[in-house]
């Protein structure tokens, strides 16, 4: 990954909207649909992966077809809030499978989490394992999902 600001064009937030859309372009049709040669495609798009602009190309499952019945978004506050401590609980969230997101936030709780499971057994089954057998998390106040109205992974270009 570059180390330097990367600057980006007209050209560079079309390839980046278009494989926002649909990654599985074939380079051909990524150029067609971007108005450019193959060849400013193919360089452009290795620039972007170079520069860490696009961090990874991935597939989206629904998570209903995935087994996951529940989805939790959990404000975890901890009694020490310490870099050592943060961090700590940082790298177990991270461990866990059934972790989808993780963000330090501010102000408020420490950490919120976004976690699928099958089902209620499942979801205690992780607050086991990721909550209650930490003895610095001090609160944990989750919400279950009842409907997705909006899930948007797409950065939007200027």
């Amino acid at each position: 990954m570059l180390e330097e600001p990367i600057s980006l064009d007209a050209t560079d937030w079309r390839l980046l909207d278009l494989l926002q859309a649909d990654a599985s372009l074939t380079n051909q049709a990524l150029a067609e649909a971007a108005h450019v040669s193959p060849a400013t495609a193919l360089r452009r798009v290795k620039r972007l992966v170079d520069a860490g602009v696009i961090e990874r190309v991935t597939a989206l499952l629904a998570p209903r077809f995935a087994g996951r019945g529940l989805t939790a978004l959990c404000e975890v506050s901890l009694d020490r809030q310490g870099a050592e401590h943060l961090d700590a609980f940082e790298a177990r969230a991270l461990a866990e499978p059934a972790v989808q997101q993780c963000w330090r936030v501010s102000p408020g709780p420490d950490f919120v989490l976004v976690a699928w499971a099958a089902d209620m057994p499942a979801f205690h089954a992780l607050t086991q394992r990721l909550f209650t057998a930490d003895a610095n998390v001090r609160n944990v106040k989750t919400f279950f999902g009842i409907k997705r109205a909006k899930f948007e992974p797409r950065v939007p270009g200027p």
